[in-house]
């Protein structure tokens, strides 16, 4: 029973359904939460074989930038529903508007009284 195996091995099985149906597009969403790195990593390179090997266009939503990287040709980040950054990963990763919106801006540490000065 599919139910009975580990976690990682049935995200594997859910890809495995998927590709039974012989998309031309495979939508992924957070194909790597609850997997720990050494999965993550797996799920990577089966990934990178249904794009290169079978010839099926991914769309995935993730966080994982390390899997995000490894995998993705074109990356979209979006902040609330609005487009930041369209790239490579290392374009949008270095993105000014990414980066404040996922790290915070230089005025997120002061005091509300001292960014309305400033």
């Amino acid at each position: 029973m599919v139910a009975g195996l580990p976690y990682g091995v049935r995200k594997v099985v859910e890809l495995g359904r998927a590709l039974a149906m012989r998309p031309k597009l495979l939508l992924l969403d957070e194909p790597s939460s609850g997997l720990n790195v050494e999965e993550t990593e797996e799920m990577g390179f089966w990934i990178e074989d249904i794009k290169h090997d079978l010839g099926i266009t991914v769309l995935m939503v993730e966080h994982d930038m390390g899997l995000v990287s490894h995998v993705s040709d074109r990356v979209l980040a979006l902040n609330q529903g609005e487009m930041l950054a369209l790239g490579t990963a290392a374009e949008v990763q270095s993105h000014p508007d990414v980066v404040e919106a996922y790290l915070g801006g230089a005025d997120d540490d002061l005091p509300a009284s001292a960014g309305a000065a400033a």
